[in-house]
């Protein structure tokens, strides 16, 4: 008995992405997990070669895929967008072998993933971050000095990452120079190497002091521009940066997961809390569109439900 066309085209193509494209081992069991249930989908509906599939067919298969059918569990936006790539893959590998007349999948577009609300900390629990990182126990039950030069460090760090509303990699990036003490205001080189002076609050600023003064003498052993070193003397990575902040913020007793830019994101928060101005906060930030800046006013619009659904007396419950 001849193997169905189907099977063929499917087998074509996989051997395609191993052949001339070079495909990874992971990338065609990928490819070949979601093109099987492509396969039972168009099976299921009698269709046995992709010179019968139509774009309805394709655009099917895509809610299918969201809302679960033949068995399976309904797919997330992203999983169902990968899925559709493979789909897309290879009636666009088809069509131009001559198997098909036209893509048929070509104008089917993934679905939209989402919008993920940053996670933004309370005040409360930046600070109690902030003083861990300064202090506490050195992880072996035996209180810790505050003014080592490492403590005096991290404690400089994380300020200066919250006052400032930096990325870990301008950060990490920092010399010396870039910090105008008596004039409160760093500049920061962010993406594509543009430079912007932001502003620096008067606790960081006592913390950039004492890491200047006592903390990095201590650890300097050449010389070397940067603001921020590592206990050789060179500059600090941003891996080691992120230790410090995951370990202050376990000494806090914070229970949810903590990275730098949660830091950048409750910065941006806490600033459209208080009143400012979401264009102000896009400068801070550094954004060249306002449009990624405003999801955080989504995220103090989710506060000032759970806010209202919690106190009001009338809210919907």
């Amino acid at each position: 008995m001849n193997a169905e066309p189907l099977d063929g085209q499917v087998r074509g193509f996989l051997d395609h992405l191993t052949v001339e494209r070079g495909a990874a081992a992971n990338t065609l069991l990928s490819y070949r997990r979601d093109l099987s249930r492509y396969q039972e989908y168009l099976a299921d509906r009698d269709v046995r070669d992709l010179a019968a599939v139509s774009e309805a067919h394709v655009s099917g298969f895509l809610v299918a895929l969201r809302e679960g059918a033949g068995g399976h569990p309904p797919l997330a936006a992203s999983s169902a967008a990968r899925t559709l790539v493979a789909v897309r893959g290879l009636h666009r590998f088809a069509a131009a072998e001559g198997m098909t007349p036209a893509d048929v999948a070509r104008e089917v577009r993934p679905p939209t993933p989402g919008r993920r609300l940053p996670k933004a900390l309370p005040v409360d629990q930046v600070v109690a971050i902030l003083e861990a990182a300064g202090g506490g126990s050195d992880g072996a039950g035996e209180a810790a000095a505050s003014d080592t030069p490492a403590r005096l460090r991290d404690r400089c760090l994380l300020e200066v990452l919250y006052s400032c509303g930096a990325r870990i990699s301008e950060v990490t990036a920092l010399d010396v120079d870039d910090v105008d003490r008596e004039g409160r205001a760093v500049l920061l080189r962010g993406k594509g190497g543009k430079e912007r002076i932001v502003p620096i609050g008067r606790p960081a600023i006592a913390a950039l002091d004492a890491y200047l003064v006592r903390g990095r003498p201590g650890l300097v052993r050449r010389s070397e521009p940067a603001l921020f070193l590592n206990v050789r003397g060179g500059r600090l990575s941003r891996q080691s940066a992120w230790q410090v902040l995951a370990t202050a913020a376990e000494r806090a007793g914070i229970a949810t997961s903590v990275s730098p830019h949660t830091l950048r994101h409750s910065f941006a928060t806490h600033l459209l809390d208080g009143g400012a101005d979401v264009r102000v906060v896009q400068e801070l930030l550094g954004h060249s569109s306002v449009a990624t800046t405003q999801i955080y006013t989504l995220v103090t619009a989710q506060s000032l439900r759970e806010v209202y659904a919690q106190a009001h007396p009338r809210a919907l419950r």
